[in-house]
């Protein structure tokens, strides 16, 4: 009897693969714990939250951290390369044109969540957690609402969760990890 595997790539084999060409122009893939995975198309829903929740946050943070859109972060723990709607990571001199951000860059990776919202609460979630990710949000679009997720830890199964989870209203106002002062009005980011 013959075992059958799928073939499992690395972060630099992923890398390599876009070098040579192996995705077409506007394919859309990230890699996850070794697989290649098609992204969801995006609708006009979640382009429509994405758009107003990128524009508050670089309001709010201009200059004390970078507003990543869509753009790679390396877990290579994971042997992951996911490109997380948004990511706010720290300043860095280089302005991560050497490397894409790592857990220790970042503090706080966002999902935009319609039709991906199982995926992005079960896979996207132990994936963040066991990367280290402490801040993951989830801005829920089924719900109309935000699922804040932090303090990583694992269980005793060996499954990748978050100690504290919080549901936010859309008509509430929560404070961005890491900046205290700054607080981010979810009416301005949820459709009305």
């Amino acid at each position: 009897m013959t075992t059958v595997t799928a073939k499992r790539f690395s972060i630099a084999e992923y890398h390599r693969l876009g070098e040579l060409g192996f995705f077409a122009p506007d394919e859309r893939v990230e890699l996850i714990r070794g697989e290649l995975i098609k992204m969801a198309a995006k609708g006009r829903l979640h382009s429509f939250c994405n758009s107003l929740l990128v524009e508050e946050l670089i309001i709010l943070l201009t200059r004390r951290a970078r507003v990543r859109v869509q753009d790679p972060i390396i877990l290579s723990t994971t042997d992951s390369e996911p490109e997380p709607d948004v990511v706010i990571a720290r300043n860095r001199s280089d302005n991560y044109l050497d490397s894409h951000p790592e857990p220790a860059d970042i503090l706080l990776v966002i999902e935009v969540s319609d039709s991906s919202l199982k995926y992005d609460q079960i896979t996207k979630l132990s994936l963040y957690a066991e990367a280290g990710i402490s801040n993951y949000w989830i801005f829920n679009l089924v719900d109309n609402q935000l699922e804040m997720y932090s303090e990583p830890y694992q269980k005793r199964q060996g499954d990748f969760n978050y100690r504290s989870q919080n549901i936010v209203l859309q008509n509430e106002t929560v404070v961005i990890p890491g900046f205290p002062d700054l607080s981010l009005d979810l009416s301005l980011v949820f459709p009305a």
